[in-house]
């Protein structure tokens, strides 16, 4: 028997839609969506079940986005995407690993949504822009130019150097140890001496409520006396990233690295945002 399509494409509906939301959970309730209109709909009469699913979960995650932009302006400190706990063959994907990537998730939020959709569609999943255009209601010359600007904002703001995920790992692992250990000094060897720290408390766990910069004040902030920290490598949104316990509070943490020295950390303590961290997530392009 053939298989439902929306069972087949599932992954990808859920990549799509996470890319668009930064938001697992809110992924799922588009996916969600899209599973009743698909449902509902002539199934025999589509000709292209991807395309059609694909084109329904992009305009509920529109459609979504006024939602979360309301709530953010009211959230507390920093937000930062929802980390996905991920396998290492999600990471030897190149440009699925960098699409979904917290740091291209961060870029992206700075697109304005028509522009996140387009940026998304086109050079990430490959979309003609004939069916962007009528995905988003725009003429396909108009599509064009979104890309053109989307793909521009992005490039200027990307790491222009791609870290393998074996070098990654082994600048990450270095830092765990040290954040483990409570080694001061090994810790500062790791960080950039213009390291920004991120974190996301979401007002509900102790965070930062503004990015830390400068490798002593992040240092000196996550090494203290008398703390109990447990730090475990993991692959967090395709790259090697750890999962940190401090004192009973459970942060997943992402990084960038460039010339074998961190240069950025993203702490993301919510709980609310770390149901994703216990079990892989399947992505799919």
């Amino acid at each position: 028997m053939t298989q439902d399509p929306f069972i087949l494409h599932r992954s990808l509906l859920f990549t799509v839609a996470y890319e668009m939301l930064g938001s697992a959970t809110d992924a799922e309730d588009v996916v969600q969506e899209a599973w009743l209109r698909w449902s509902d709909a002539d199934q025999p009469a589509v000709l292209d079940p991807r395309a059609y699913l694909v084109r329904t979960v992009t305009r509920l995650a529109l459609n979504h986005m006024r939602t979360l932009s309301r709530r953010r302006e009211e959230y507390v400190g920093e937000w930062l995407p929802e980390p996905l706990l991920t396998s290492a063959e999600t990471g030897r994907d190149l440009e699925l690993r960098q699409s979904v990537s917290m740091a291209m998730l961060i870029v992206l939020e700075t697109l304005a949504p028509t522009e996140r959709a387009v940026f998304i569609l086109h050079d990430v999943f490959g979309m003609p822009h004939g069916e962007i255009s009528q995905v988003i209601g725009k003429s396909v010359a108009a599509v064009r130019q979104i890309a053109r600007r989307a793909r521009q904002h992005v490039t200027a703001r990307q790491s222009r150097q791609p870290v393998s995920p074996s070098e990654q790992q082994t600048v990450v692992e270095r830092f765990l140890i040290a954040l483990q250990t409570g080694q001061l000094q090994q810790l500062m060897e790791v960080l950039a001496p213009d390291v920004v720290l991120t974190a996301d408390g979401g007002g509900l766990v102790p965070a930062a409520k503004a990015p830390v910069h400068g490798a002593t004040v992040v240092a000196n902030l996550l090494v203290r006396p008398n703390r109990q920290v447990t730090a475990t490598p993991v692959w967090l949104n395709g790259e090697p990233a750890g999962r940190v316990d401090i004192d009973g509070v459970t942060a997943a943490v992402s990084f960038e690295v460039k010339d074998g020295r961190i240069v950025r950390i993203y702490a993301i303590a919510n709980p609310r945002k770390l149901t994703r961290i216990n079990e892989p997530v399947d992505l799919s392009r």
